[in-house]
């Protein structure tokens, strides 16, 4: 049978880090508990950060052992996650392998792929949300009858119980692996209990915008961050929704100084993320953790700092550095490499912060199905020290 194929989406030592930078004594806009962008200091901005960071050995195998035994989610990326009802936990995948893995550690080459699912963390274990009724595998959220597809983006809770899953949609422009595009951004919302998907709507599309890279909600204000590249340079932007009715309220976005109407106003708020990032509240200020992606296929996962959910953030401090990539990596294997890293909030135990990546192959024909290990997501756990 022919293997699937998906994205590869194009992102930026072993054990340890402590590096930091010392952060610029300027003001910042904004202060962390408006919220609103306007004029400020706060204590995090003239502060200095440093990192040390280690791999999460509890998720690392507990993911591990269920994706080699559970006979559901084999392995996925983006690698979302949101509190659910019942004290449950849901970690959202984009494109995602189930069934079965081999015995020597290999995937079959008819394995099922969806291009996302739910793995549901509970009292009792994890099970996975999608491809385990009758019939073809599906996605939590399937494809559209002419073939155009869905990833996902940061998850947020709806009103009356609901999830609110951001979506890209996608179609194929050619046979190749990469030949495809973005067509809009999408919003799903999902029965809270069931994860079933109850209807999809539109979001704002139109200056090309990916939203959906992260959602931050802080009362009942929601802010939503996209990204898209400037002159090669992937940038983020930030809009926001005022109300109960989340991602489906009306969306403003910020152009630097203030809130507007218009799309097409919204201005970068700080360069070189990653497809999917982090910001969240933490002390004074918020963190914002990426990927760099100022250089090609970085290894580096760094964190910055701001006084408001819209900037400007500053590099603070390079969090990890990704063992797998490359050549020199721990697969010894050039075409391995890794992205998208961000922060888990839910899952903060004072200033330890979760960390999780994802990890791919350019012979995503080969390598993924060769080693199951490779397309799986990493948990490091960054313990962050803040000193004046």
């Amino acid at each position: 049978m022919t293997r699937r194929t998906w994205r590869i989406a194009a992102a930026a030592a072993v054990g340890v880090t402590a590096l930091a930078l010392a952060l610029p004594q300027a003001a910042m806009a904004g202060g962390a508990g408006s919220g609103h962008g306007g004029a400020g200091q706060c204590a995090l901005a003239r502060s200095t950060v440093t990192a040390t960071a280690h791999v999460d050995a509890g998720l690392t195998e507990r993911f591990a052992h269920y994706g080699d035994t559970g006979g559901g989610w084999t392995g996925g990326d983006s690698t979302f996650s949101l509190p659910l009802s019942g004290g449950r936990l849901g970690w959202f995948f984009s494109d995602t392998f189930l069934g079965k893995v081999n015995p020597d550690g290999s995937r079959p080459a008819d394995a099922p792929f969806v291009n996302n699912s739910v793995v549901v963390q509970d009292a009792h274990g994890l099970r996975t949300v999608a491809g385990n009724g009758a019939g073809a595998p599906a996605g939590v959220v399937p494809p559209e009858a002419d073939g155009r597809w869905y990833w996902v983006g940061d998850p947020a809770s709806g009103p009356r119980g609901t999830v609110q899953l951001p979506l890209l949609q996608f179609e194929k422009t050619g046979t190749g692996s990469f030949d495809f595009r973005w067509t809009a951004n999408r919003l799903a919302i999902l029965d809270g209990k069931s994860l079933a998907l109850r209807t999809i709507v539109d979001l704002p599309s139109a200056t090309g915008i990916n939203w959906g890279s992260w959602t931050l909600q802080q009362g009942a204000t929601t802010y939503i961050y996209g990204v898209t590249d400037v002159d090669g340079v992937r940038s983020a932007y930030v809009a926001r929704t005022q109300g109960r009715d989340g991602l489906t309220g009306h969306w403003t976005f910020w152009n630097g100084a203030r809130w507007s109407a218009s799309e097409a106003d919204a201005v970068p708020i700080t360069p070189n993320v990653a497809n999917e990032f982090s910001v969240a509240p933490f002390k004074d200020g918020y963190l914002l953790v990426t990927q760099d992606t100022s250089e090609l296929f970085s290894t580096r996962i760094v964190v910055k700092v701001g006084c408001s959910p819209t900037g400007p953030f500053t590099e603070a401090a390079e969090l990890y550095r990704t063992p797998e990539t490359g050549a020199q990596g721990s697969y010894a294997n050039a075409n391995v490499f890794t992205y998208n890293a961000h922060e888990h909030p839910e899952l903060r135990r004072g200033n330890r912060i979760l960390v999780t990546y994802n990890v791919n192959s350019f012979d995503n024909v080969g390598d993924v199905y060769d080693d199951v290990t490779i397309y799986r997501p990493r948990f490091v756990d960054v313990d962050l020290t803040v000193r004046r």
